[in-house]
C-alpha cells in the first residue's frame, strides 16, 4: 500500500502557474493521500473550489475536506467581488481508495499574531476500510512561524491520536441511528507539513529525544518516523525549496506510523522533480 502526502499551495507550482491536473499526474499510483493548503473561496486561486477538482481528478477516490480556516470571503481593494455567500476555507483533503468509515476535523492550539498571518491550523482524521483491516490517517497542517506554537500543536495532535480508543470516532452509540458502529483502529499513519526539521524541539517532542547510549527507543504512543526508520534520509534531504531562491530548501514534511507498523514499512521517498508546489510529495509504502 502507497501512501502519499502533498502540500499543493493553493495549486500554484514552482514556476507559478496554477495546475492541478500536473498535481494529480504526480500522485498516480497511490492508495491514500494526504493533501495540504486545499482552499475555496481563496482569491489567489480566482475562487476555485480545489476540492471538487481534485475529487473529479481521482473519480474513482473517496474523499473527505477538512477546513480549519472558514470565513467570509472578500475581495482585496479594486478587484471584483466574489459570488456572495462565497467562504474562504483553507485545510487539508484526504483521498482513499478504500472506503472512508469516518472522518473528524482536529483543531489545532493557535494565538493571535499581529504582523505574521495565522491560520487556523488543523489535522483530519479518516479512518479507512483497508483490505487487510481499518487504519487511521491523518492530514497535518502545522504552523509556519512558531516553535511554540508547533509544539503546543504537537501535545494537543498527539494527546487526540493516543486519546482516539477512548474518545472514539467521529460517532459513537451509533446502534441508536441503526447504524453500524465505526471501527476503532489502534495503527495509524500521519502524513503532513509539519514546518518543522528533523531533530528540532518540536520534532524531538513528538517523535522522542535521543538519548546518548540507547538512541531513540520505539514507544507505544510516540510516532516513529518512517524515514528515520527506514534509513531514508540523505545528506541534503528536503521537501520544500523557496520559489524565489531554490538554493534555499528544508525538510519539513514527514510521515509517522504507529508502532504496529513500523516492521511493515518498505520504502519511503520524495519525489524533487516535482514541479507542482513548492513542496515536494512524499511516498510511503507499508506492506500489506
Amino acid at each position: 500500500m502507497i501512501f502519499a502526502s502533498y502540500n499543493i499551495q493553493y495549486g500554484f507550482g514552482l514556476d507559478g502557474r496554477y495546475d492541478l491536473e500536473r498535481i494529480a499526474k504526480s500522485l498516480e499510483g497511490a492508495d491514500v493521500i494526504a493533501l495540504q493548503e486545499v482552499t475555496r473561496g481563496f482569491v489567489r486561486n480566482d475562487y476555485a473550489d480545489m476540492p471538487a477538482t481534485i475529487a473529479a481528478l481521482f473519480p474513482d477516490y473517496f474523499w473527505v475536506y477538512g477546513a480549519a480556516c472558514d470565513i467570509h470571503a472578500v475581495a482585496p481593494e479594486g478587484q471584483v467581488s466574489p459570488p456572495h455567500g462565497t467562504r474562504f476555507q483553507f485545510g487539508n483533503m484526504v483521498l482513499s481508495r478504500w472506503p472512508i468509515l469516518s472522518t473528524r476535523t482536529l483543531l489545532l492550539p493557535r494565538s493571535r499574531t499581529v504582523d505574521k498571518i495565522n491560520l487556523q491550523r488543523g489535522a483530519t482524521e479518516a479512518v479507512i476500510a483497508m483490505p487487510d483491516g481499518a487504519v487511521r490517517f491523518y492530514s497535518v497542517h502545522l504552523d509556519h512561524v512558531s516553535i511554540d506554537e508547533r509544539i503546543a500543536q504537537l501535545h494537543h495532535l498527539g494527546d487526540r491520536i493516543n486519546a482516539f480508543i477512548q474518545e472514539g470516532a467521529s460517532l459513537t452509540g451509533a446502534y441508536e441511528f441503526g447504524l453500524p458502529e465505526p471501527p476503532l483502529p489502534e495503527d495509524y499513519v500521519i502524513m503532513g507539513d509539519f514546518n518543522m526539521e528533523p531533530e528540532s524541539p518540536e520534532y524531538c517532542i513528538f517523535a522522542g529525544a535521543v538519548d546518548g547510549f540507547y538512541g531513540r527507543t520505539a514507544r507505544i504512543g510516540t510516532p516513529i518516523d518512517a524515514f528515520a526508520a527506514l534509513g531514508a534520509y540523505t545528506p541534503g534531504s528536503y521537501s520544500w525549496m523557496d520559489p524565489e531562491d531554490h538554493g534555499k530548501r528544508m525538510h519539513i514534511d514527514y510521515c509517522f506510523v504507529s508502532c504496529g507498523l513500523r516492521d511493515r514499512l518498505k520504502s519511503a521517498v520524495i519525489d524533487t522533480n516535482s514541479l507542482g508546489s513548492d513542496h515536494f510529495p512524499l511516498r510511503v509504502e507499508i506492506r500489506d
